[in-house]
């Protein structure tokens, strides 16, 4: 599977729920993001991000609605696979809670 067909699955996946539950008020949705390149020393760099940027204009805002769980594979496609399973886990977790 290329790069640009995973990205647009992952993003077609997160945004159908998201769409859904647009219109209730009081959820706090938690998002698990895999990214390709390399943690930046500043969160604040990822303020460009389309992902983002289109959440943003839907009207969730980090923190208030919207928590990202944001996992980096460093440029090694090989990741993916163990960052995906850390994030079933960590979402099992919270789900016990």
């Amino acid at each position: 599977m290329n790069r640009r067909a995973f990205v647009t699955g992952l993003g077609a996946l997160l945004a159908a729920p998201l769409a859904a539950g647009a219109e209730q008020a009081g959820n706090v949705w938690r998002i698990g993001y895999l990214r390709f390149g390399l943690k930046p020393a500043d969160r604040s760099s990822l303020a460009s991000d389309p992902l983002l940027q289109g959440l943003r204009d839907l009207g969730y805002v980090e923190g208030r609605n919207l928590i990202f769980e944001i996992r980096y594979a460093e440029g090694r496609t090989d990741r993916f696979s163990g960052l995906a399973a850390e994030l079933v886990v960590k979402s099992h977790e919270i789900s016990r809670t």
